[in-house]
């Protein structure tokens, strides 16, 4: 019996090591695969990252352009396109690479969002003599003017609770900044912030599509024009556009925006105001000779939008207008070019070319010490911009837009530019007058054979309308390879086109 328990015993203690073995050689059971789940919370695209409560949108897209007559997108307006010579362009291209990553998180104070737009380019520059003052000494073709990487972010923000907080396009600009119907960047007739602009801003919304908004942004980059000494002119600096130094000095205030908004199934209306603080550094080299004091400007601009119009479905019509006073770049815009110098033909007997010339800015002044120092006096401008967009069917759309601006200098700053340009240029008390109109019209037509790739062509016409007359004995223009001769002063036309494709994703 005791033989026979020691048999058992041992037996079943063998199959339990048995057991354990097997058991020790069987894979262990894999931790559960967590996959990717689609977002629905805040429209198509969207999808959880895996393991947080947070939602992300990844898009974008690839463009390349050409543009004929011009820089992508601008006609030549100034430098070495608008000498309209040899050292001109005939074309632009770009091809640029675009990603936005948008992330999203339900909270117990509401939606906390982030968004991040980044921009890879590159585009054709132009060639530019930098050999002496002879024409055609030499010339770079290095790469640094005949084209160049760009790597940029148009938009970098956080939203909480209403407030935004980081770089995007400016509470002050209409929904479709200065394209209200397509066309280039040189659209005047409104502020354009779409390359983004850093910003603190709080909007509230009362219900029924209306809202409001008050915001703090940073003028340094984008909303300073120029604000002139006009003591310190040339007269290589007139023929290129421009009045004196421009001397803006450090940052003291944010420009501070409001804006009231509607927007219901008819399109929306929107109405904004800025404030822009003008603040010179010193009327000479170092701080013992003074300054002006700051002269604050401001802006006001309506827009308009009507959609669904009878023409068709999805036909729009979008239109603004602005008015300013010492805060010009809210009318010609950040992407606007702030001084003119094109040239063309002529029909006066001696003389070599005919130029158009003239300067956007926010003020003038003038000194060198305190003792002979002015104040700034400020620049008016108005303008107005607007497009109207048909769709023909699914596949095709065509569009019509223009835009106007008038510039307009006080007395004081015609009569400080006017007693420059007759000792500089030799241009008569009674021929000089700086105040400019500038206008743009074109039409574009976008053909979209699948969904998210489009082809467009875009045809443009700008025209400089200068208030000078007469001729000018200008001097070497070095970097455009223009002779020291006599020119009539002249209004300026520029036509340009864009041939664009474009796949978002």
């Amino acid at each position: 019996m005791k033989m026979v328990k020691s048999l058992i015993l041992g037996s079943a203690a063998g199959l339990i090591a048995m057991s354990g073995a097997q058991a020790a050689d069987l894979p262990v059971k894999a931790k559960a695969v967590e996959y990717v789940r689609i977002c629905s919370l805040y429209g198509a695209g969207f999808y959880y990252i895996p393991g947080t409560d947070t939602c992300i949108k990844l898009g974008g897209y690839v463009r390349v352009d050409l543009a004929l007559n011009g820089g992508d997108y601008n006609p030549y307006l100034n430098g070495v396109g608008g000498a309209q010579n040899r050292q001109s362009n005939y074309f632009v291209s770009r091809a640029r690479s675009d990603l936005t990553i948008d992330t999203r998180t339900a909270t117990e104070y509401g939606v906390v969002r982030t968004f991040s737009d980044l921009i890879f380019s590159w585009t054709t520059g132009n060639y530019a003599q930098v050999g002496g003052a002879t024409p055609g000494t030499a010339y770079d073709a290095s790469g640094t003017n005949v084209g160049s990487y760009n790597l940029g972010m148009y938009h970098a923000f956080i939203q909480f609770a209403g407030f935004t907080m980081g770089r995007t396009v400016s509470a002050f600009d209409a929904p479709w900044q200065s394209y209200p119907a397509g066309g280039p960047d040189s659209i005047p007739g409104g502020s354009n912030h779409v390359t983004g602009v850093n910003q603190f801003t709080y909007t509230a919304q009362f219900g029924n599509g209306v809202s409001g908004t008050l915001s703090a942004q940073d003028p340094t980059q984008q909303n300073q024009s120029n604000l002139y000494n006009t003591s310190y002119a040339t007269s290589a600096g007139f023929i290129a556009g421009s009045y004196g130094l421009n001397n803006f000095g450090g940052t003291r205030a944010p420009d501070l925006i409001a804006q009231l908004r509607v927007d219901q199934a008819w399109g929306l209306f929107q109405l904004a105001a800025a404030a822009h603080n003008n603040h010179v550094a010193y009327y000479g080299a170092t701080e013992p000779t003074g300054h002006p004091a700051d002269k604050w400007g401001f802006a006001v601009q309506a827009s308009l939008s009507i959609k669904n119009v009878p023409t068709g479905p999805g036909d729009s019509i979008n239109m603004d207008a602005v008015y300013t006073d010492g805060a010009s770049k809210y009318n010609f815009q950040n992407l606007f070019p702030q001084n003119f110098a094109m040239y063309g033909g002529t029909g006066v007997a001696g003389a070599y070319q005919s130029i158009g010339v003239g300067a956007v800015a926010d003020g003038i002044y003038s000194g060198t010490t305190a003792a002979t120092g002015t104040g700034i006096e400020t620049v008016k401008t108005w303008g107005f911009r607007g497009g109207y967009t048909h769709n023909w069917n699914p596949n095709w759309a065509s569009a019509i837009y223009g835009g106007y601006a008038q510039l307009r200098y006080g007395g004081a700053s015609k009569a400080l530019i006017c007693a420059n340009n007759l000792a500089l240029v030799g241009m008569p008390i009674a021929n000089c007058n700086p105040d400019f109109n500038f206008s743009v019209i074109g039409v574009n037509t976008v053909w979209t054979p699948v969904k998210n790739l489009a082809f467009t062509a875009d045809l443009n016409v700008s025209r400089l309308d200068q208030k000078y007359s007469g001729v000018i004995a200008a001097p070497v223009g070095v970097a455009v390879s223009k002779p020291a001769a006599v020119y009539e002063l002249k209004d300026q036309t520029g036509v340009s086109m864009l041939i664009r494709a474009q796949r978002n994703w």
